[in-house]
Order: structure tokens, then C-alpha cells, then sequence
């Protein structure tokens, strides 16, 4: 279970003085299948955000529910993004449920979660030199 209070800094900036708590562990079998979004009027920013949540490390960790769970988010943040007049306590509740689905890193490092992204291995360019060459013609 997660923790409250501060963020708790990522592991290579901790000193552990006391021991963690062993995890229970639920062995499952098969691939979860991800759901399409199935919202074909949604904003351009949702359809974005539910195509970052599949493309997101944590999301290896998301079970049939927790895809439906991100479905229901979308919903509803697509009615706020929508809105007139957005509601600050629904806003307010949308933000709990995706901190419940560990988008963020605080949330991610709450529960003991870090991602380290690896850079692709390949030419690193400077894209102010390549923009210059390219209209220096």
C-alpha cells in the first residue's frame, strides 16, 4: 500500500535503515488485452492521453480493470475539457483516480515504483547545428 506525506526520494538517493515490508504476490495467467478508447468524438487530448497511458512503462502492471478504470477516467475528463464550466471538485476527483493508477512520478514513487528510461543507443544531434545546415543553403 502506498504512503502519505512527502514523496519519497527515488531508491539511489535513500538510505535504508530498517527493513521493507515483504509484498503478496497474485500469479496470473495470459495477456491483458487493451481496449480501444471507444470514444469517437473525444477531444484530440484525451485520445492523446489514453494512447500515452498504453505507450507508458507502469502500464505493464495494468490489469483488464485497471484498463476499464482508465476508460472511465477518459470519459469523464473528456465532459470537464468539454465543459463550459468545468467543475474543480470533479477535476479534483479525476486527478485522485489517475494518481490511483500511478501516472505520475510521485505517485509511481509512493508505492515504490521507479521507471528508468533507457536513451536509445545512436547519433545524438544538435537540432539547432542540423536546423542551421539545413537552411543555410
Amino acid at each position: 500500500m502506498g504512503t502519505r506525506g512527502p514523496i519519497p526520494k527515488r531508491s539511489e538517493d535513500r538510505i535504508r535503515r530498517n527493513a521493507v515490508e515483504p509484498v503478496d504476490k497474485v500469479v496470473a495467467l495470459g495477456i491483458v488485452e487493451v481496449p480501444e478508447l471507444d470514444m469517437p468524438d473525444a477531444h484530440p487530448l484525451i485520445v492523446d492521453f489514453y494512447e500515452s497511458l498504453k505507450a507508458s512503462a507502469q502500464s505493464q502492471y495494468y490489469e483488464a480493470s485497471d484498463w476499464q478504470h482508465a476508460r472511465i477516467v477518459c470519459h469523464f475528463l473528456d465532459s470537464q475539457i468539454k465543459s463550459s464550466k468545468p467543475s474543480g471538485q470533479m477535476l479534483a476527483t479525476l486527478n485522485s483516480m489517475m494518481t490511483d493508477m500511478l501516472i505520475t512520478e510521485g505517485s509511481r514513487r509512493r508505492v515504490r515504483l521507479e521507471i528508468e528510461r533507457e536513451q536509445a543507443a545512436g547519433q545524438v544531434i544538435d537540432l539547432a547545428e542540423a536546423f542551421a545546415q539545413r537552411f543555410a543553403n
